[in-house]
């Protein structure tokens, strides 16, 4: 049974997932600061960019969203390793673009250890959350990227 309204809660959540991750790869923010900066601050706000069309923190399923980013932080060896078996010959986790990344950890995460969610809903979501920051040939990257983890996890 579809539910669009929780749907909707953790597309948004998946989003402000990222983000968190970006700020802790670019800052160091310690987990649990992080997680009561983006509880207090962030998840319940609207956000005012054009970039994200009605993309709502304000909906964002919170309990998810937790999941995600301590997951991602639990396991992030695990997960990088993982990520970096699909890349290229010649590439490597260190030369991808750091929004990128995150988008791939969250993604790899919920592949690995949200068996609840269906693989393609999880592949498309992320897909989704990367055309929010990068053009559709990007997209396809973690499309391709995601594909190829799906297959070894599921």
């Amino acid at each position: 049974m579809n539910h669009p309204a929780r749907s909707k809660a953790r597309s948004a959540a998946r989003l402000a997932a990222v983000q968190a991750l970006y700020q802790q790869h670019m800052e160091g923010t310690a987990l649990a600061r992080l997680l009561d900066e983006f509880h207090q601050h962030r998840l319940g706000r609207t956000i005012d960019d054009d970039d994200f069309d009605d993309a709502a923190y304000a909906d964002a399923e919170v309990p998810f969203f937790d999941d995600v980013v301590r997951g991602v932080d639990a396991r992030k060896d695990e997960i990088d390793a993982l990520v970096g078996s699909k890349l290229a010959a010649g590439w490597n986790i260190a030369r991808l673009d750091k929004t990128m990344l995150q988008v791939l950890r969250a993604g790899t995460y919920e592949l690995i250890a949200r068996v609840d969610v269906p693989a393609a809903v999880t592949i498309n979501e992320y897909v989704d959350v990367a055309k929010a920051f990068f053009d559709d040939g990007q997209a396809k990257f973690v499309n391709g990227i995601l594909d190829a983890v799906a297959k070894d996890a599921r």
